[in-house]
Formats: C-alpha cells, structure tokens, sequence
C-alpha cells in the first residue's frame, strides 16, 4: 500500500447532506404555547367573578380594627412582621378580595415606608391556624373576621408605632 492508499484516522468525513426533521421541534412548540394559552385562560377566567375596585363607595363599609403587630422568623432565618386585626363587612355584598394601604411613619410623622398588600383572612374550619385570601373564604355582608398583613421588611426608620391601615380596593 503506497502512502495515498492509507486511511486517515482523523481525515474530515465526506461531506453529507444534513437533514434535520422539523415535526418533533413543531410539536414541541405547538405543546408549549398551549400550556401557556391554558394557563393564561384558566387565570383570566377564574376571576373573572370577582371584580377588583379601587375608589369604590364600597370601601368606606369595610371596617379595621384591633390592629396590633408581631413578628416572627421564616425558615430562611428572617424576620417576618405581621400587621393583624379584624375586618367588618358592613355592606350588602359578599366580599372575596381586598387590598390595604399601609403607611409607616418616622419620628416626625412623614411616611418612612409605604405598601399596598392583599388581605389575608383566618380560614375557618382548619386543623391549624391558617390565613387565606378571601375568595378561598368570603365575608359575607354583616360578616368581622380576622385579617392578617404580612411584610418581608420595614424601615429602620420607622417610629415603632402601628401603622396606618386602610382598604384600597375590594372584589366582591
């Protein structure tokens, strides 16, 4: 065998048409946009019920009170503060969503932090303590139970004082 007749272990291979088959890659997409098509309409529609109202005349029926504080330690290690109370429905309709604003002052009464969180009620008929949002336990009209805020984090320079609280929106 002369030198021209031997095999190149490394030589480059022939040159070959590479076919790619779209179909699996066309599939794939097809299944991924409906995932998310079902996603975005299950959401769309399962609160689609409840409509959400900020300015609402509602708001003024919707009573706080015995507002007082605690905080604990997530399992990550830390803090979490907890602004707790009793909300009223004092209206007609059957409350399942809210929304509060709460304002935490310095020393000198300016707003040193400012949030607005969903209101989490106690859910009935537990094993264990546990708050919710509201559509998983409405307030029906003439209906007080209690609520619970929760914050990662608020200002060091806050005055120690309870915070102002006041609903902003309501679903119902």
């Amino acid at each position: 065998m002369g030198d021209s007749e031997k095999a190149q272990p490394f030589s480059p291979a022939s040159p070959q048409e590479e076919r790619r088959n779209w179909v699996p890659m066309g599939a794939g997409v097809a299944v991924v946009l409906v995932i998310l098509g079902a996603f975005f309409l299950l959401g769309h529609f399962s609160h689609s019920d409840t409509v959400v109202k900020a300015d609402d005349p509602y708001l003024a029926k919707l009573q706080i009170s015995g507002l007082h504080m605690a905080t604990a330690q997530n399992f990550a290690g830390s803090s979490v503060t907890y602004i707790e109370g009793k909300i009223t429905n004092n209206g007609d309709h059957r409350v399942t969503a809210a929304r509060a604003e709460v304002l935490f002052k310095n020393g000198i009464g300016e707003i040193a932090q400012k949030e607005m969180l969903s209101v989490t009620v106690l859910l009935p008929n537990m094993p264990y303590v546990d708050y919710g949002p509201i559509d998983q336990a409405p307030l029906a009209p003439g209906q007080s139970r209690n609520f619970r805020l929760t914050l990662e984090h608020v200002s060091t320079d806050w005055d120690g004082q309870i915070p102002h609280v006041k609903v902003v929106s309501v679903g119902y």
